[in-house]
């Protein structure tokens, strides 16, 4: 069963990569998309990987690479939408996705730090 938090970084992850594409065809605009996809479909894939984790450190290790990336994904979200790659009403629709995103891999990350600690 797939997770609502690794459907959601796929969704999002989706939308970077169809954003970044229609930036490079239409402006040219190479350094700056290479880095938002990057990090934009980086998410999932430590989501992803923390499904199977050869431990509960090496999970919260992997949901926090992928928090530093949801955080990343914002910064170059945001240098996009200030230099005008992005218009706002693109630009507020992937910074609350990735808003859904960085609360419930917060969530995950206490949540499990917090069960370890009781044991």
């Amino acid at each position: 069963m797939e997770s609502i938090l690794l459907n959601e970084s796929v969704d999002a992850a989706i939308c970077i990569v169809n954003i970044c594409k229609e930036i490079r065809n239409s402006e040219k605009e190479f350094v700056l998309t290479n880095q938002l996809l990057r990090s934009g479909t980086s998410i999932g894939a430590n989501i992803h990987e923390s499904k199977y984790a050869q431990s509960t450190a090496d999970f919260v290790s992997k949901m926090q690479i992928a928090l530093k990336e949801c955080y990343e994904t914002e910064y170059w979200l945001r240098i996009m939408k200030e230099t005008g790659y992005i218009k706002d009403e693109k630009f507020f629709e992937l910074k609350n996705k990735r808003g859904s995103i960085r609360r419930k891999l917060i969530s995950s990350i206490n949540t499990v730090k917090n069960s370890v600690q009781l044991c």
